[in-house]
This record gives C-alpha cells, sequence and structure tokens, in this order.
C-alpha cells in the first residue's frame, strides 16, 4: 500500500487554486493571530483545532466583507432584476474552504496555515454559488434552523437519531440582521370592510434575519442567504395576564419560537402538520416584506418610497418556488397586493403570475402537498379566502375552455373534494405561476405526460425543463484537487468556469501517460479513504478492490434492496467457488432514513447484518467487504466521492426526478451502473451509452408492465435459483442468526406489496454488474471509460442550469463581468 499524500505533496499539488503570495501568507498569519486572540480570547497553548477553525473563517470572512457591502452597493446604483430563490431546504453546513477556493485565497491560506500548522474541513448549495458566480442578482431564502437533518448514529446495527446541535459554538459565517426583524401574522379572523378585507386577532410571530456571504467564483460578487429565525414579540401573551400569568406568558415564547427549531427530514412523504405549515407560510411572509421593500426602494441606503407601480414588480422581481414548500408565496403575495397596496384582482393576479415560477422535485404521488382546508381556516384564514377565490376563476378558465368537461374540473381544482377538504399545493404552484419546471429531461416528460397532463393541456407554453447541475467550485477543485490539476495541466483551467471545456479530454483518450495520471489520482484517493474506514469501521480495506457506492437518501424507490440482493448473490458466488479469480469489491451505502420511515430503517438493518455475516467469513477474505457509511453528509461526501469507481444509481424507472449524487460521482471519476431514470438518461447521452453500465426496465417497459399482466414478484422467485436464493437467507435468518424473522417484513414487501419492482431488475443487474466485474480487470479500458466520462460532464454544471434558469424564465442576462474590488473605483 502506497503512503497517501503528505500536507507537502498536497500544498504542491494545488497550484491549480491560485498561487499564495508572500505579503498575503503574511498578512492572512497576522489577521489569524489577531481573531484567535480578541475574537476567541484564547492564547496558543489553550486554543483548540475549533479555534483555529473560527479562527481561520473569520480571517477569510474579513476578506469577503468589503466584497459583500460593495456588490449590495452595486446592486443598489444599478437597479438589476433580482431573483428571490425560496427553498425551505438551505441548512448551511461549513462555508470555509469553498470560501477560500472562490476568493482565491485557498494557497495563501494553505500556506498560512501549514505556517502555524492546522487542518482546516468545511455545505452550501450549488445553485446559490453558481447565480453568484454568473453576476446575477439573488438571494437565497429559508429558515434558519436551530436544529438542522438530524447526526445518525448505527448502534447493533440500527439507525439511531440525534439532534444536530450545529449552532451550539457559533456560526462564524452568519450576521444577525435584527435592524430587519419582520412581523409574521398568524390565526385571527378576516373583516370585510368598505375599506377592503382585514385580517385581525392575529398572533404575531418576528422573523429575525441571519444573513450569509455566498461569494462568486473570482468575480468580487457576494451575494446574501438570509435565513429567519422566529422570536416572539417582547409583549407575548402578556395583554391579558395577572400576576400569576406572567411568568407562565414569558415561557410560553417557546411555543412561537419552535418554528424554527428544527427542520422536518425530506422522506418523500407528506404528513399535514400545523407546525410544518407555520414554517411554510413564516419564511414566505418574511421574504415577501423584504421583496417589496427592495422594490421600493431607490439607491443605496435610501429609505425614501420611490416604486410605487407595482405593474413593473415583475420586470423587476422573479421568485423561484423550490418545490412546493413556499407555495404560500403566491396567495400572500396576492394579500398583500389586494389588501395592502389596493390593486385590482386582475391587475394582481396578473403581477403574481409574471413574478413566480415553481419547480417539481418529485412524481411520488405521497409525497405531494395537501393541505385540510380546517387548518388553513384555523392558521391563515384570509390565505384560504384568496385561494378560494383563486380557484373559483381558475375553474371559470377550464370550463370556458372544456365546457361540460367536469370531471377534468375536477380533476384540476386546487381544492380537493371528499370526505376532508383539502388545497392541492402543487395545483395552486401551476396556476400562480408563468413557468413550471421539472429538473431532468424525463422528469419533465412525466410531469406533462401524467401527474400535470390537463395544465399541459390547458396552458402548454409554461411547462420547462431544467436538467440539475452541481458546482465544480466544489465538486471538483475543493474535493479532488489532485483531479483539478491533472486536468488543468491538459486543458488550462477555464473548465473552473465553463465546464464544457471538459470536452477538450477527449484528444488525450489514448495518451498513456494521461491514463496513468488519472488513474493514479483515483488510486490516492482510494488510500486516503481507505485509511479514513479502517479507522472508523475496524473493517481492514483492499485498496486494490473497486470501491462501489450507492450513497443517497434510504428509501424504497431508490431500491437499495436490489443493491443488497447483488451483495448477497456475489456473497454466495465467492462462497460456491472460492478458488476462482473474482474481482474485489468494497460496496458501501450511505444515507438516513427518515425518523418514521420504519421499512426505511429495516432496510439500513439488512445492510448492516449482511455485513456482519461477509465481513467476517475467512472464506470470502477481502473480496468483498460491505460496509454502511454512518451519517453520510456533505463533509463525508466530499471524502467518498474522489475515491469511487462505481456509482450505483439504480432506482425504478420514472421515479427518481433527477438526482445530483449521479453527476458528482461521474465528475469525480467514477463510472455509473444505472437505470434509465433521472438524469443518468442525460448522462448516457453526453458520456455514450456505452461509457456507462444501463440495466432494466425503461419508462415504457414499467407502464407496459403496469397496464398489462402487473408484477408478480413469485414469478422471477421461482423461475431465478440466486435470486430465490438470496431472498431464503433473508428469510430464513442467515444474516440474523439470533433473529431469524427479523427481516420478515422486508421479505414480505418484497413478495407482495413491491410497487418498485425490484425483483423484476435483478437479473438484468446481475448481469450488468458481472460487465462490471470483467471491465474493472482491465484498468487501462476502465481509465480511457472514465474519461469520457468527465470529458462528458459538462451539461451538468450548475452554471448552465442557473444560466438557462436566468434566460428561460427570470427574464436575466447571466454575465461573466468581473465587478471593482472594494478597493477599486467604482465605473
Amino acid at each position: 500500500m502506497s503512503k497517501p499524500f503528505s500536507d507537502h505533496d498536497k500544498r504542491k499539488q494545488i497550484s491549480v487554486r491560485g498561487l499564495a503570495g508572500v505579503e498575503n501568507v503574511a498578512e492572512l498569519k497576522v489577521a489569524f493571530n489577531r481573531h484567535l486572540h480578541f475574537t476567541l480570547v484564547k492564547d496558543r497553548n489553550v486554543a483548540n483545532k475549533r479555534d483555529y477553525y473560527f479562527a481561520l473563517a473569520n480571517t477569510v470572512r474579513d476578506h469577503l466583507v468589503g466584497r459583500w457591502i460593495r456588490t449590495q452597493q452595486y446592486y443598489y446604483e444599478k437597479d438589476p432584476k433580482r431573483v428571490y430563490y425560496i427553498s425551505l431546504e438551505f441548512y448551511m453546513g461549513r462555508t470555509l474552504q469553498n470560501t477560500m477556493v472562490n476568493l482565491a485565497l485557498e494557497n495563501a491560506c494553505d500556506e498560512a496555515i501549514y505556517q502555524v500548522s492546522i487542518a482546516h474541513s468545511h455545505t452550501d448549495p450549488c445553485f446559490l454559488d453558481s447565480m453568484a458566480s454568473l453576476g446575477l442578482a439573488a438571494y437565497g431564502y429559508g429558515i434558519r434552523y436551530e436544529f438542522g437533518i438530524f447526526n445518525q448514529k448505527i448502534v447493533n446495527g440500527w439507525q439511531v437519531e440525534e439532534a444536530d446541535d450545529w449552532l451550539r459554538y457559533g456560526n462564524p459565517w452568519e450576521k444577525a440582521r435584527p435592524e430587519y426583524m419582520r412581523a409574521v401574522k398568524f390565526y385571527g379572523r378576516t373583516e370585510h370592510t368598505p375599506d377592503g378585507v382585514k385580517w385581525v386577532d392575529t398572533q404575531v410571530v418576528l422573523a429575525l434575519p441571519y444573513d450569509t456571504p455566498i461569494p462568486g467564483y473570482r468575480n468580487n460578487i457576494v451575494n446574501t442567504m438570509r435565513l429567519w429565525s422566529a422570536k416572539a414579540p417582547c409583549d407575548f401573551n402578556l395583554k391579558d395576564f395577572n400576576v400569576g400569568g406572567y411568568i407562565q406568558a414569558v415561557l410560553d415564547r417557546n411555543l412561537c419560537e419552535n418554528i424554527s427549531r428544527v427542520l422536518y427530514p425530506n422522506d418523500n412523504f407528506f404528513e399535514g402538520k400545523e407546525l410544518r405549515l407555520k414554517q411554510e407560510y413564516f419564511v414566505v411572509a418574511a421574504t415577501l416584506q423584504d421583496v417589496v421593500r427592495r422594490f421600493k426602494a431607490s439607491k443605496f441606503g435610501s429609505r425614501e418610497v420611490v416604486r410605487t407601480d407595482f405593474a413593473e414588480l415583475p420586470n423587476k422581481v422573479a421568485i423561484q418556488l423550490n418545490d412546493t414548500h413556499p407555495a404560500m408565496a403566491i396567495p400572500e403575495l396576492m394579500r398583500v397586493l389586494v389588501d395592502e397596496e389596493k390593486l385590482g384582482w386582475d391587475k394582481a393576479w396578473d403581477v403574481c403570475v409574471r413574478t413566480c415560477a415553481y419547480t417539481n422535485h418529485t412524481v411520488l404521488p405521497e409525497a405531494l402537498e395537501r393541505w385540510p382546508i380546517d387548518l388553513f381556516h384555523h392558521l391563515l384564514p384570509r390565505h384560504l379566502e384568496i385561494i378560494f377565490e383563486i380557484n373559483h376563476r381558475f375553474m371559470e378558465y377550464v370550463a370556458s375552455k372544456f365546457p361540460g368537461d367536469h370531471d377534468r374540473m375536477r380533476r384540476m381544482s386546487l381544492i380537493e373534494e371528499g370526505g376532508c377538504k383539502k388545497v392541492n399545493m402543487a395545483h395552486l404552484c401551476i396556476v400562480g405561476s408563468h413557468a413550471v419546471n421539472g429538473v431532468a429531461r424525463i422528469h419533465s416528460e412525466i410531469l406533462i405526460a401524467t401527474l400535470f397532463k390537463d395544465f399541459y393541456e390547458l396552458d402548454p407554453h409554461k411547462f420547462q425543463n431544467k436538467t440539475n447541475g452541481i458546482t465544480p467550485r466544489r465538486w471538483l477543485v475543493m474535493c479532488n484537487p489532485g483531479l483539478a490539476e491533472v486536468i488543468a495541466e491538459k486543458i488550462g483551467e477555464e473548465f473552473i468556469r465553463d465546464l464544457d471545456q471538459l470536452k477538450r479530454l477527449l484528444k488525450f483518450i489514448n495518451d498513456d501517460a494521461f491514463i496513468r495520471d488519472i488513474a493514479k489520482v483515483k488510486q490516492e484517493n482510494k488510500l486516503k479513504f481507505a485509511v479514513h474506514l479502517e479507522e472508523h469501521y475496524k473493517v481492514k480495506i483492499n485498496p486494490q478492490s473497486m470501491f462501489d457506492f450507492q450513497v443517497k437518501r434510504i428509501h424504497e424507490y431508490k431500491r437499495q434492496l436490489l443493491n443488497c440482493l447483488h451483495m448477497i448473490t456475489y456473497y454466495n458466488r465467492i462462497k460456491k467457488e472460492p478458488n476462482k479469480h473474482w474481482t474485489p469489491r468494497t460496496i458501501m451505502v450511505g444515507g438516513k432514513a427518515a425518523p418514521g420511515y420504519h421499512t426505511a430503517k429495516m432496510i439500513i438493518r439488512l445492510i448492516t447484518a449482511i455485513g456482519e455475516v461477509v465481513n467476517h467469513d475467512p472464506v470470502v477474505g477481502d473480496r468483498l467487504k460491505v460496509i454502511f457509511l454512518e451519517n453520510y453528509r456533505v463533509t463525508l461526501a466530499e471524502k467518498a466521492i474522489p475515491s469511487a469507481d462505481l456509482s450505483e444509481q439504480i432506482s425504478t424507472a420514472g421515479t427518481e426526478a433527477s438526482g445530483t449524487g449521479n453527476m458528482k460521482f461521474m465528475l469525480n471519476g467514477a463510472l455509473t451502473i444505472g437505470t434509465m431514470d433521472g438524469a443518468n438518461v442525460e448522462m448516457a447521452e453526453e458520456a455514450g451509452e456505452e461509457n456507462l453500465f444501463i440495466f432494466g426496465m425503461r419508462v415504457e417497459d414499467v407502464d407496459a408492465m403496469d397496464a398489462g399482466k402487473g408484477y408478480h414478484a413469485s414469478e422471477y422467485y421461482n423461475r431465478i435459483p440466486e435470486l430465490k436464493q438470496a431472498m431464503d437467507q433473508i428469510a430464513g435468518g442467515f444474516f440474523s442468526p439470533k433473529q431469524p424473522d427479523l427481516f420478515k417484513e422486508l421479505v414480505d414487501l418484497l413478495m407482495h406489496h413491491d410497487r418498485f419492482k425490484v425483483f423484476a431488475d435483478y437479473e438484468a443487474y446481475i448481469k450488468c454488474q458481472d460487465k462490471v466485474n470483467q471491465l474493472y480487470k482491465n484498468p487501462k479500458e476502465w481509465t480511457k471509460m472514465v474519461i469520457h466520462n468527465i470529458a462528458g460532464c459538462g451539461k451538468f454544471s450548475s452554471d448552465r442550469t442557473i444560466a438557462q434558469y436566468a434566460r428561460e424564465i427570470w427574464g436575466m442576462e447571466p454575465s461573466l463581468e468581473k465587478i471593482p474590488a472594494p478597493d477599486e473605483k467604482l465605473k
């Protein structure tokens, strides 16, 4: 096993990230020591790694602040159209290294840190990175959750959740802005008066903004992500207090501050919880107050209201609804325009539709948000009235286009009739937006053919596709500097901001030295990750083995169970012929199961159980290892993905909207085994289908099966001996000898209730895995295929995605122009 890179080698290797100027290094050291001393109040004798991290983060942040203020000033001077990207799932992890790459500070920091001898580590949303890098006046808006997605512990093979107290030590990147606190109202009732509608007797929650800088790539632009935190007003519950009531009133403040306490794990399953609807309205109501304030304000620092003509709003503001969670932006914007700004309904509606656009992220029906009308009436009475009015007018429009088609009207209504009336939020988003998009071509096609077919027939011009992308700054330059360097040596550094340049690597497809360099970087990344695995899992890893990854949320549709069946089949084959020359594999699965999703938790338990048997079988040795990666998150992804040989993207065709993990693996030199689903389809198109391992049913095969004789698991079970053997082992307790019926429910699911047709693709999957094994035995051909894949990644940059959103939805033009640095004159 050759030695992983030393820090010195690593420093030599990252010239692609901007050479450190000597005076820079000296300057950074001074700033670093100053923050350690004055900000953290520590000295060298007592400071720990976290103190050093915070000192470095503060030092880097200092370099951002001038550009940040300058950018906002620039936007006020130029008054460009602004885009507001609203999502309930921005949760920030650590941002340090990304910021250093984008500011071209990284080498200086590496050098300074090397001289004061510490190692530093780093989640930022790809889209915000691209918006800043493309010079768009963009704002990300979300909630500042006190507790992000839970930390996952594996205890005796089971997932256990721990609260993620990510703010315990503070967050050096954020700046609280109490001066921009906004009031958000809930509950109450409406009064219809001659002056219009009043929403009265409400309960007020304050939204306190925290701003995080989002730097563009070396263009001096720093945009803002603003996350709202819920605060109780000072007079909360005090209006009617007596002496005993005061203490209780103060204690009850917690209830209203719960709004921003915790992120709901996204498990593609809708539960109509009041707290969740509160979160959704909270972020939207606070954000729209900002939108209107900025729209009205003129120049930087001026508080005079200059713009009052709201017909201009769509020319100055674009609002992108990321999924249906911010759908309340539509009725809230209507409330502001009609009730507060006194626009007539028709004019207000025209403004609303031209301002808003909606991105859909799932085709699974159980994931779609449908809020009970009673809950709505209780929590947001005025908004329910507005939704009823929107629906009434929309139904008239549908009737005029399709006279007498009552069934169509029922299907398209924003209000679902039935036992408990519900508001269909996806329908609200479509009706209230001028553009609706899916996130991969096949996904957008499925939307207009199935889920939103009626709406497409009514307004075909609304529907678009915007295939997802990832930022090459984080997912190549930062997490895989060795590969970035090898690429830069061949084609220069332009690929960092123009990923299409990677196509030029095809010229070197037969260049032996280049093939060797690519393979060498991969081997080094594998050695590094093997060390990490051995430390954390106490399993001896064969670094020559194929590193096979399936990392994504644990969900039936993603078919981690199909992967389990391959693990077992491969194990059985090795046991049957132990003297044969098998391709060694280390199979790693990672991902979190939503806390309430019992089946997903059982799937994790099955994977850990297979690992317990396989990893301790002396006959198998180091030819097969199965590891469940605990607490898979961005920080771990940045270590794992560069080491991957094989990326598993095996969802049932027609269920995965897009995926971005598939793109990250491809860009980092892994080959993909996958179904024709989500973005895999376009990946195969870009790299050549012969350079991916594509298997299994296509969407049309799945549809034909559903329309025809249906899916019968037992037919496959009885026909395929290796499948039967694997299932019998799971059912008979081979992997759970102490609890033979531990996996009874999973077996029952696979045999009788499997919506995702695991067995139907089993045979094709195993055959395809045999092809993977064959190719892996020929490292040169394997690496050539890797180069084809890297060269085909250009399309999957979030820069391309965002440029398309800008031009085709927001009516904005991206720009690669640099704005002047803080010490330069503004033109």
